[in-house]
């Protein structure tokens, strides 16, 4: 058996030999591993690094460019049994995360998997928070419902085969995929201890842009979701506050009060703009895909508190 790890890229050169060197490091007992790279015009040399540690290269014009035509792209170049997904800018904390990642694929427990996110003390505290709410400590295999996240997830080849992912929406091809799977009575599951570092390092304007990149795409995928001006104000505060109550409490000091709010600004004003051609749908449902509140037990994870950052290029192979 072997895993396909396909990396979509577009200049992703500060964190790409990380999470290279980590691949090469995993532990992999019972299958092969080849690594694929999907890149959409890279000029800072991330091609480069790629072949230096010997992944397989293909190539996507912008203009043809979608996240799930890419993905598609990436998977029909690659020859693995089992497909697994990683952004560019994410390292894995540990050698254990493919085996993690893929054993539930590999026991049929579940069709398609997604793995933990964090951040590091880099990251703004707000987004820290965001990935403790969706990306518990606790693995659900399998999990109810249909979210899922393709910056750390794997499924079965023959799956994706059967259900390719949609190659027009904007974004969340991920909860796309895992909807239809979910209607097609196939499983999905959340792996806890297959964790990665997510770097977001990302101007105001291209936080308020992937949010309301995604919030257009789940129009396709949930079209009764709708949020008011109201809801964006509410939840602008009631996150602000949060963030900045939680901050307090876990001694965090990296991420200023002012750039939390700005981060939830950004979040909410952008998910606005990509969700307000929607007609109005329940307030339960509202609260559950935007409403920004943390449960108390994510609130207090670890990884809130303290995190070791990676600094750039650990782990990266020595030149011999």
């Amino acid at each position: 058996m072997r895993a396909s790890i396909v990396i979509r890229t577009l200049n992703e050169a500060t964190h790409l030999p990380d999470l290279l060197a980590m691949i090469s490091r995993q532990k992999t007992d019972g299958f092969d591993v080849e690594t694929v790279l999907i890149d959409s015009g890279s000029t800072d040399g991330t091609v480069e690094i790629a072949q230096a540690f010997g992944a397989g290269i293909t190539t996507i014009s912008k203009s043809e460019f979608s996240f799930g035509r890419s993905l598609n792209r990436g998977c029909a170049f690659s020859t693995g049994d089992f497909l697994v997904f990683i952004s560019g800018h994410c390292v894995p904390i540990d050698e254990n995360w493919l085996q993690n990642l893929c054993k539930p694929l590999m026991d049929r427990t579940v069709a398609y998997t997604y793995g933990r996110q964090i951040g590091d003390d880099n990251s703004n505290y707000s987004e820290r928070r965001i990935f403790a709410k969706y990306f518990p400590e606790e693995s659900r295999l399998p999990q109810d419902g249909f979210f899922c996240n393709n910056a750390n997830s794997a499924v079965l080849r023959t799956v994706w085969e059967a259900h390719r992912f949609d190659e027009e929406l904007t974004g969340l091809e991920d909860m796309d995929l895992a909807k239809r799977l979910v209607s097609a009575r196939l499983k999905i599951g959340y792996v806890a201890d297959a964790t990665v570092f997510h770097h977001h390092e990302e101007a105001w304007s291209q936080i308020r842009r992937r949010f309301e990149r995604e919030a257009l795409a789940l129009r396709s995928i949930m079209p009764e979701i709708h949020l008011s001006l109201l809801d964006v104000g509410r939840f602008v505060l009631a996150s602000t506050l949060g963030d900045w109550r939680s901050a307090r409490r876990n001694g965090v000091t990296t991420t200023s009060r002012s750039d939390m709010l700005r981060y939830r600004w950004n979040q909410f004003v952008g998910s606005y703009k990509g969700n307000r051609e929607h007609k109005a749908l329940s307030r339960m449902a509202k609260e559950r895909f935007f409403y920004p509140q943390v449960p108390e037990k994510a609130d207090n994870d670890k990884w809130l508190k303290t995190v070791r950052r990676i600094p750039p290029n650990e782990g990266q192979q020595s030149k011999s």
